[in-house]
């Protein structure tokens, strides 16, 4: 990866801007297009009759694809850039969307949620890359204002999908709309991405490359912090329905609450991190994280547990941006190499942590759950403190 930090004093603002907003608009697209999928789900499921273990198992195969495609996206984005692969991915990540639509029964879902996790996890990699080479470009952190964007896009999805249920537009005629907006976006943005000069040297120059104890740590913050973001994601409805015993109308509150703190922090972030530097942050995220799932357990009130769940949305909302960014700035190892690396550990806790926290809700209780998953944000806070990486700017 070119050094670009040297050369940004030549760059002049309006360009860095222009790079930023195509970046940004990157990050929107692939969650736009997620959430897209997420918001049909319940349409899905009907349409082929699928049961809820049928659609479970179905399920796995989005985050099946992600996972077996992590050291291939990193070859590639090593040997042909993040500029182009991202361009190509995100094209063949919208088509993609298609697919499901006209999916006529549970393998041909299963196929497509595949492919879905392939273009994605080639998306997500080049993507990260592109944020942490702007964030080189600008001298400053800005990684989380792209992860924000990608947040927001969560909200702009799942408002879209819930305008076209309600004037009955169809799956096809929901994913037509949004792919064309996709593509518009990637038309419009991919020539103001930024350029890996000297990127195949550098592969050939690394071509030897084994995660070393860093990029260890770096994905077991990364599992941390992604393994809380996915129980919340899954499980925070039912803790409010089950535990807080709120009313069928409020259940949402929790839900809407941590991602609503989520997304503000990641636009907050970067200001944040630029005051405070990363090591703080992190340190006061896993705090939050902490004491926000342990306050929900202990005070199982309606109003209690929506501020809790707004602690715990604000901590996990800067760490997967940070530790992306840090990896990414790894001395030995490619960008690309090294984010593969630390996303393959991270989203290992977004795919256990749901699930980790039914088996022991199963044989203890959720609170119980909870209480043990509070863990993840002390430990977090002990890793960050002791890793000198977070404190270098």
């Amino acid at each position: 990866m070119t050094s670009l930090g040297e050369a940004s004093s030549s760059v002049s603002q309006s360009v860095k801007s222009r790079i930023r907003v195509a970046v940004t608009l990157f990050y929107f697209g692939q969650g736009l297009a997620f959430a897209s999928w997420a918001s049909r789900i319940p349409t899905i499921k009907n349409a082929l009759e699928l049961s809820e273990a049928q659609l479970g198992t179905i399920l796995l195969m989005l985050p099946i694809g992600q996972l077996v495609t992590m050291p291939i996206s990193a070859a590639l984005v090593n040997r042909y850039g993040s500029h182009k692969v991202l361009s190509w991915a995100a094209f063949f990540y919208a088509l993609v969307l298609l697919l499901i639509g006209f999916s006529g029964n549970a393998w041909m879902l299963g196929a497509s949620l595949f492919l879905f996790g392939v273009t994605g996890n080639l998306c997500n990699i080049s993507v990260n890359t592109q944020g942490v080479l702007a964030e080189e470009l600008y001298g400053r952190s800005i990684m989380s204002s792209f992860h924000g964007a990608w947040s927001l896009a969560g909200f702009t999805g799942a408002l879209i999908g819930l305008l076209t249920l309600n004037f009955n537009i169809n799956t096809i005629g929901h994913f037509v709309g949004i792919i064309v907006l996709l593509v518009i976006n990637i038309l419009l943005n991919k020539n103001y991405l930024v350029p890996e000069e000297g990127s195949k040297k550098e592969t050939k120059e690394k071509s030897k490359f084994k995660p070393d104890s860093l990029i260890v740590q770096l994905g077991i913050i990364g599992f941390f912090s992604m393994a809380t973001e996915g129980a919340m994601f899954d499980w925070s409805g039912v803790y409010f329905s089950d535990v807080v015993k709120a009313p069928e109308k409020l259940v949402i509150l929790g839900y809407a609450s941590f991602m609503i703190m989520m997304a503000l922090g990641r636009f907050i972030g970067d200001a944040v991190i630029s005051r405070f530097g990363r090591q703080r942050t992190l340190q006061v995220s896993g705090i939050l994280m902490f004491v926000g799932m342990l306050a929900s357990v202990i005070f199982p009130n309606l109003w209690v547990c929506t501020f809790a769940f707004m602690l715990v949305g604000l901590g996990v909302a800067c760490n997967v941006p940070t530790v992306y960014s840090v990896t990414g700035k790894h001395k030995t190892i490619p960008a690309g190499v090294a984010l593969a690396m630390v996303s393959s550990i991270s989203y290992l806790g977004f795919l256990m942590g749901p699930p980790l926290i039914g088996y022991i809700a199963e044989l203890f209780s959720l609170r119980y759950s909870f209480a043990i998953f509070s863990l993840f944000g002390f430990l977090m806070f002990i890793m960050t403190s002791r890793l000198s990486v977070f404190r270098e700017k």
